[in-house]
Order: C-alpha cells, then sequence, then structure tokens
C-alpha cells in the first residue's frame, strides 16, 4: 500500500536556502571549502533533496537551480585538464565560482548573526515599560545555533527506527498538522524542555513521525517554540519561544485550524 499523500507543506524557504545546505555539508563532513569535493557534496545534496520530498517540504527552486550548478561543475572537473583549458583560457577551477559565492554568503550570514545579537542587547536596555515580572533568558533565537538540516538529519535518526511495515499499522484517524501542533504544545507546557527524539517516542508509523515534524516546523515559523542545543554536539532540545512566554503569547486554534 502506498504511503498517503501529505495534505500539508511547509515551505522550506522560510528556514533556510541551498547555499545553508552546502555550507551545513561542508561543516558535517568537516571539508575545507576552498576544496570541496563535488561528486561527495552534489550526491549528498541531492540525497537532501530526496529526504525533503519524502517529507513533502515544499522545495524551492534555487534548491534545483543548485543541483544542476553542482551536477555541471561535478561534469567539468571530470573532463581532462586539457579540455577544460580550451572552454577557459586559464583552466581556473570550476569551483571558485561556486566558493567565492558561498565564502560571501557565510560573511553575511554571520554578519546579520551579529547584528541581530546586538539588536537584542540594545532592547534589553531600551526596553518598554515592564509588566509583571518574568524572568527571561536573553537568547531568543529560535534555531539556536541549529540549522533545518540538523533537524532534518535528527529525523533521519528517528525514521531509522522505523524502517519497514508492520503487519498491523494503524494510523490515527485525526491525524493533521494541528493536532500534531497541540500535542507538541501540551507536551511542553508539562516540562521546560523536551529531548527532540521524545516527540517521537509514541509513534509507532513512518507518517505519524512525518506529520508531527511538519508540525514542529510549523511552531517553529511562528515562532512558538524554539530548539537548541544544551550543548556542543550535544542533544537537540525543543521548547517553548522565550518571547511568546514572557509576553504571555498563547496561539490560538484558530491559528493553524485551516492546516
Amino acid at each position: 500500500m502506498d504511503q498517503p499523500e501529505l495534505p500539508y507543506q511547509v515551505k522550506i524557504e522560510n528556514f533556510e536556502g541551498p547555499l545553508d545546505l552546502l555550507l551545513h555539508l561542508i561543516k558535517k563532513n568537516e571539508i575545507n571549502i576552498y576544496d570541496i569535493p563535488i561528486a561527495l557534496i552534489a550526491q549528498q545534496y541531492l540525497d537532501y533533496l530526496s529526504v525533503m520530498k519524502e517529507l513533502n517540504l515544499a522545495v524551492a527552486g534555487e534548491f534545483l537551480v543548485m543541483a544542476a550548478t553542482l551536477l555541471h561543475i561535478k561534469s567539468r572537473m571530470l573532463l581532462p585538464v586539457d579540455e577544460v583549458a580550451v572552454d577557459e583560457e586559464d583552466g581556473p577551477d570550476p569551483r571558485e565560482e561556486l566558493v567565492r559565492r558561498l565564502l560571501e554568503y557565510k560573511q553575511f550570514k554571520e554578519a546579520a548573526s551579529q547584528l541581530d545579537y546586538k539588536e537584542r542587547l540594545w532592547r534589553d536596555v531600551f526596553s518598554r515599560e515592564p509588566g509583571p515580572p518574568v524572568e527571561v533568558k536573553k537568547d531568543e533565537s529560535l534555531l539556536d545555533e541549529i540549522s533545518l538540516f540538523d533537524l532534518v538529519d535528527a529525523l533521519q535518526g528517528v525514521l531509522s527506527r522505523h524502517p519497514g511495515k508492520r503487519l498491523v499499522e494503524i494510523i490515527p484517524d485525526n491525524l493533521t498538522v494541528r493536532t500534531r501542533m497541540s500535542a507538541i504544545i501540551e507536551a511542553l507546557e508539562l516540562h521546560e524542555s523536551m529531548a527532540f527524539t521524545a516527540l517521537f517516542e509514541e509513534s509507532s508509523h513512518r507518517l505519524v513521525v512525518i506529520v508531527t515534524f511538519l508540525a514542529l516546523l510549523e511552531l517553529i515559523r511562528i515562532r512558538v517554540v524554539r530548539v537548541f542545543q544544551s550543548e556542543t554536539f550535544g542533544a537537540i532540545l525543543v521548547s517553548r519561544a522565550f518571547s511568546a512566554v514572557a509576553e504571555g503569547e498563547l496561539v490560538e486554534e484558530s491559528e493553524w485550524k485551516n492546516l
């Protein structure tokens, strides 16, 4: 029996772009950005696109353009040096333009992160009239040092525990992104934070795992939950967003009733 098509998509461009994915792969494989093994990175990039399709993530056209770019670079690097030099006067490294774009993007991304940090510090100094005293941590980032692709890696670990089909597979009749969002919020009301994997402990079906993951992404997008690591390379944790807790903001069911 084919897996039923998911009726809901999270638009991936709201979280990350193709250059973010390339930087993630470079970091994950501990690769020198100036000497990228294109064959390896291109294959892993295509594998990620395949996973995103299974998760029903709406992949932007830029991801497909980058896939074509990687394959083009790979094909050029397979050509003999003399044939490459015919097309290019000095036969430059086909990866040169990609490396330049990655370095430039990485620089702007780090600058934006610094500006965001300073803006949050500025808010602490010149804040509006305080309401009832609430202890709020300064770090309000919803994906704290974690990318969407780190979450996809963690999800793959969860899915690997559900590799095959069972003799009896029972899928809840009310399996929707909305109901899974409600379930996540209810769980976080009982805990200050939860391990990412704990969100899927009661799931016995791949489809439930995938819908729960989509629900988590939607809660991140509307700034209700945040995802972070307790320490470098530590377990991924999920908690209510500090801003929502501080201001007493509750997302009403009407926020996602049409999902």
